[in-house]
């Protein structure tokens, strides 16, 4: 009788996991259940957004610098923001049409290149008209990322577990925008303003090292690779507005413009608000952004957790609800209670940052594959770029206003996603090709 041992079977890691071949229990089942490609999916997916968060955020952090070297006034600085969302739309929906139509991951390859290129180039601006190019062109990279890498993963990820797989990649927009605070308080503290602005766009060339290791290591999910290519429709706009999408694609953008028209009010503002208005120096901005980031960080893995709960829709709901209370709370804050506004960040933070933890599954479930990538891309960015209009509504309000005064229109935002919601489905639980 032969005595060889049978040969041993090759475990197959192009596939997601599924819980017959992995275990999902404990706090990081959902991780585990991702599966060895899924989980380095998600690690690209994970770093893309963290330095599209930090390449972001070194305007924000400038901007006093930045006013004061061009001599510029509040509304032409809110036109910064406003340029720079305006433009992601246009990015993020070509990115969408791209992911469908070449994959995810190449895709995800083209928006980290753009959006690294054009924040170095920024800190070579020599005045105001070409720094508002350069940083429109950034928006093109920009506003392609997030919805790109959300369906990278969401993808791969189960139904059960999609909702905090996703919240967690959001969570790393709390992470790049550390670091950026980090940075902003090192180069500020050891370089005069007038060049510490450029070193801090400069820094915006470490995306480049993510794209080699994405380049090498990650793939798209085979299912939904092969359901994307069989269909005709793959990557259509004219797709996402027939009768069965017009819907969704409509009240979709809806709620994408309020959450984005009220987060990005205070992502803008805020730095500015507490240098100007509270005359904080830079270290104490820094550590006052230290507790509305903390939260934000602690609110994006929350609100994963509680959308897979609750629901994608009372998810929402319920945290555009507490962020405009915040937003109302962290306005009108006296003059002399700096201490209340320091302990206030924290769940200001928290608010604004769980609402946006369901948004990677709940766009990615609301469309079929063959255009999940348009449908992400062009609702999430135009929600971003109609958005816009609130930061630099703020802007030309400030001067009149106060930057706290004006502050109030971020609740409105949050007003706008609540209603739209009224127009779409519930999708927990969706499988997904």
């Amino acid at each position: 009788m032969s005595t060889t041992p049978p040969p041993q079977a090759k475990i197959d890691d192009t596939r997601p996991a599924s819980p017959e071949r992995t275990s999902d229990n404990g706090a990081f089942g959902w991780l585990r259940a991702l599966g060895p490609r899924g989980r380095r999916a998600f690690a690209g997916a994970f770093g893309g957004y963290a330095l599209d968060s930090y390449d972001y955020f070194t305007l924000p952090l400038s901007m006093v610098a930045l006013s004061a070297y061009f001599g510029l006034n509040s509304g032409q600085t809110g036109l910064f923001t406003t340029v720079t969302l305006v433009v992601s739309a246009v990015g993020g929906a070509l990115a969408g049409v791209l992911a469908d139509r070449v994959g995810r991951v190449k895709a995800l390859m083209v928006t980290v290149i753009t959006y690294a290129v054009f924040t170095v180039a920024c800190g070579f601006a020599p005045n105001y008209e070409t720094l508002l190019v350069f940083r429109a062109l950034q928006g093109l990279g920009f506003g392609g990322e997030w919805a790109v890498g959300a369906i990278l993963v969401a993808e791969y990820a189960s139904a059960k577990h999609r909702g905090r797989t996703l919240g967690a990649i959001q969570s790393s927009w709390a992470v790049g925008w550390g670091m950026a605070v980090i940075a902003y308080t090192v180069i500020f503290s050891l370089a005069g303003d007038d060049l510490a602005w450029r070193i801090m766009f400069w820094t915006g060339a470490l995306p480049a090292l993510l794209v080699i290791w994405l380049r090498r290591s990650v793939h798209d999910a085979p299912e939904a690779a092969a359901a994307r290519e069989q269909s005709a429709e793959k990557g259509s706009f004219k797709a996402i507005f027939k009768p069965g999408l017009l819907r969704v694609t409509v009240f979709a953008g809806l709620l994408s413009t309020g959450v984005q028209g009220g987060y990005y009010t205070l992502a803008t503002w805020v730095p500015t608000y507490l240098k100007s208005e509270r005359d904080l120096s830079v270290v104490g901005t820094g550590g006052y952004l230290t507790f509305l980031i903390s939260g934000a960080f602690i609110g994006y893995l929350t609100g994963g957790y509680l959308t897979d709960k609750l629901g994608r829709r009372r998810n929402i709901w319920l945290f555009a609800l507490l962020s405009a209370l915040c937003i109302l709370a962290y306005a009108n804050i006296p003059s002399g209670a700096n201490t209340l506004l320091l302990v206030l960040g924290f769940p200001l933070g928290f608010c604004m940052s769980a609402i946006f933890s369901g948004f990677g599954s709940y766009l990615s479930e609301l469309y079929p594959t063959a255009v999940r990538g348009t449908g992400q891309g062009f609702t999430y960015n135009t929600g971003r770029a109609v958005g816009a209009v609130f930061p630099t509504t703020v802007g030309f309000l400030a001067d009149s206003w106060g930057v706290g005064g004006a502050l109030v229109f971020g609740a409105i935002g949050y007003g706008i996603a609540a209603l739209a919601l009224l127009g779409l489905p519930e999708t927990r639980g969706k499988e997904l090709a």
